[in-house]
């Protein structure tokens, strides 16, 4: 019977999916992060088959060299897999999974909630009322932006990018102007969407930047003093693809000096550390890496990791191999 650890606690659509088909399953006992040095100590005594990871775990080659020769797979149950050593994976004859498409909707959602939401200051008259400041209606009171036929700027078209910018052009008449490094002339007839030959150029020409690309060295601080300065003093950033992307050092000046007018934001550079300069801010919403949480999705996710393991271990190849 295959053995599998789980390294932490996940919805149980997924473990079901492992026990109907005869696995023998271990779940990290604690809800909680497991430290590296914890992860190898549960490995070498384990003797698994598989691993069921998740994006918080650092996956390294010390990690596949305590799951043992007997290990085949470490599957992710995220879109993003810059917490796992892919190169290292395949030196030692390892697959990598993650769960893709099955989160897209639901981060589009999030994404397009916090920009409606920094736009009509909706956390700031929030905490208004709930101090007691609220006397009645005033016309000068917490006054915010329009969203509607405003310009979208979305760095990197892909599955989400795409999705909030047809939420953007369909929903609410925007333009979006995008940069990626591969255009896509299909979506620009569907969605009336501009490609941009360089990030600076949708920087400096929209209201709201959308940032969806993936975490690699080449997009570390891809938003950064220099981004910042580059915008509208008017316009907004929300990120809901990976903290480190956006320099928050860079984030919380360009705020608090209202070089932008406010950010939304989903991920941290350092998670769960915050940038104390952002904490007392009100120009900016911060949410805690929620962006893919709601159950069905959540379900999804867990089905999707299970099912890239079954195959695994059939000896089929996986829906969502990446090494």
């Amino acid at each position: 019977m295959p053995k599998i650890f789980v390294t932490r606690k996940i919805p149980e659509a997924g473990i079901k999916k492992l026990i109907d088909a005869k696995y023998d399953i271990d779940v990290n006992p604690e809800d909680k992060v497991l430290s590296k040095d914890e992860l190898i100590a549960f490995l070498k005594k384990g003797n698994y088959d598989g691993v069921l990871c998740l994006l918080t775990d650092k996956i390294d080659k010390d990690v596949f060299e305590a799951a043992g020769s007997q290990c085949k797979i470490f599957a992710n149950m995220a879109v993003g897999f810059d917490n796992v050593d892919v190169s290292a994976a395949k030196e030692k004859g390892i697959m990598i999974t993650n769960t893709p498409g099955v989160l897209t909707d639901t981060v589009a959602e999030h994404t397009f909630a916090l920009l409606l939401a920094i736009a009509h200051r909706i956390s700031e008259g929030e905490r208004f009322a709930r101090a007691g400041k609220y006397h009645g209606w005033e016309p000068m009171m917490l006054l915010g932006t329009d969203v509607s036929k405003k310009t979208l700027g979305i760095i990197g078209l892909g599955r989400i990018g795409s999705r909030v910018a047809h939420h953007a052009a369909k929903g609410f008449e925007m333009k979006v102007l995008y940069y990626d490094v591969k255009r896509n002339e299909e979506f620009e007839k569907e969605s009336g969407a501009v490609f941009c030959p360089t990030v600076d150029e949708v920087l400096k020409n929209a209201d709201f930047v959308s940032v969806h690309v993936p975490l690699m060295p080449a997009t570390k601080h891809l938003i950064n003093a220099e981004s910042f300065k580059a915008m509208k003093k008017t316009a907004y950033l929300i990120n809901t693809s990976r903290g480190p992307i956006v320099d928050e050092k860079a984030l919380a000046e360009a705020l608090k000096s209202k070089t932008i007018k406010g950010a939304a934001i989903d991920v941290f550079e350092n998670e769960p550390a915050i940038e104390p300069g952002l904490i007392n801010l009100e120009n900016i919403i911060m949410t805690p890496h929620l962006a893919s949480a709601t159950e069905e999705t959540r379900n999804k996710m867990a089905e999707l990791v299970a099912e890239n393991i079954i195959a695994s271990l059939s000896g089929q190849k996986p829906p969502n191999l990446l090494a």
